[in-house]
């Protein structure tokens, strides 16, 4: 039986109308998993990503998730096949798929050109993630409250080229989450209010 707070967010993810993107130049096509589990808060799974050459996203914090395989039938598909692999959570099997948020893609031209669709998938309050460890360096359930305190909120600070740029961040313990990350779960948790949780 799904917990009371995860049917008030299905229901506001029914309510409302998904943006998603043009689908006019070629993009890769990606998915991810906002992962929920209800204990006595809601938690949400946020991994760090291994550190690997070439992947533009290498060692940050993401949510699980990854490329749309010819295999999958949709993105719904994808972000369940890639969370199973990142995290070993049979998420197809003991999830529920809650609903889907605006698709988002990166605000710059240096990252590939991805459109990635975020998916809010709930699981068992006793759900536990074991990272592999060939794309997941480690992986934590962290609470919704610990995410909206005031003290988690931030700013990342990057040069490149000389050129010093500063990005929206929240903080929890070592995991520092900015980028397409960020904005997936600012996403998430206005309407994880909008639901009143």
């Amino acid at each position: 039986m799904l917990d009371l707070r995860l049917k008030r967010l299905r229901s506001t993810l029914e309510a409302r109308e998904r943006h998603t993107m043009s689908r006019e130049r070629v993009h890769v096509e990606t998915a991810v998993a906002v992962v929920l589990r209800a204990s006595d808060e809601l938690e949400i799974l946020l991994i760090r990503r291994t550190e690997r050459e070439g992947d533009p996203w290498s060692g940050h914090v993401a949510f699980p998730g990854g490329r749309r395989s010819p295999g999958d039938i949709d993105l719904t598909a994808t972000a369940l096949r890639e969370t199973e692999e990142e995290t070993g959570i049979g998420v197809a099997r003991i999830g529920r798929v809650l609903g889907p948020l605006d698709e988002v893609e990166p605000g710059t031209r240096r990252l590939p050109p991805v459109i990635i669709a975020p998916w809010v998938i709930a699981v068992p309050g006793e759900t536990v993630a074991i990272p592999n460890p060939a794309e997941v360096l480690d992986a934590e359930w962290v609470s919704l409250s610990a995410l909206r305190r005031r003290e988690a909120v931030s700013e990342l600070r990057l040069s490149r080229n000389d050129i010093e740029m500063t990005f929206p961040a929240l903080v929890h313990r070592d995991y520092v989450i900015w980028g397409l990350t960020h904005r997936i779960l600012g996403q998430f948790l206005n309407l994880a209010e909008e639901a009143g949780l």
